[in-house]
């Protein structure tokens, strides 16, 4: 299990460089669904199988539509990939910064942290995360719905922005 989870968060970093240093909007927003897919499983390797069910829906239904219209926007016919030298640089530099930040923490790392709950029942579904589901429909149910409010003005914001010269959503590219 430790693993499992120490291959997750290295995938994670690996994910997470991928959208630091590609300024293309195309291969930066895949670098993003592999890190939240991985970071995902980071949590459900330490006991939050549902809370990370939830939030990759969320992600998944919530940014990448976000990452859709600023592909749209920024719509280049050569864009920058991985394997330009800028683009390598920039790996280069981020994953030497990781590196020196693994250094600094590298002595008694595991004592204190990334301790998974439930007695070391890996990628079960009864855990206690599950059990705030009712909690979060009745108690906080008006929050829901100011939440869902919310993300319909901000999809009717970001399609007003990328409206163009008054002809709707659609762009000509």
């Amino acid at each position: 299990m430790t693993y499992l989870v120490s291959l997750l968060l290295m995938a994670l970093i690996v994910g997470l460089v991928a959208v630091a240093s590609n300024p293309a909007p195309y291969f930066a927003a895949f670098g993003l669904v592999v890190a939240a897919g991985v970071g995902c499983g980071v949590l459900i390797g330490h006991g939050g199988s549902f809370l990370s069910l939830v939030l990759f829906l969320i992600y998944l239904g919530g940014m990448l539509v976000v990452f859709a219209y600023s592909a749209a926007l920024a719509a280049e016919p050569f864009p920058e990939s991985w394997g330009d030298r800028s683009v390598a640089g920039y790996v280069i530099i981020y994953l030497l910064g990781v590196g020196l930040v693994v250094g600094l923490f590298w002595e008694n790392w595991y004592e204190g942290s990334w301790v998974v709950v439930d007695s070391l029942k890996e990628f079960s579904m009864l855990r206690g995360d599950t059990s705030g589901v009712a909690m979060m429909y009745s108690s906080g149910g008006g929050m829901l719905i100011i939440c869902a409010w919310v993300l319909l003005l901000t999809l009717f914001v970001v399609l007003e922005l990328t409206r163009g010269l008054g002809r709707g959503a659609l762009r000509a590219v």
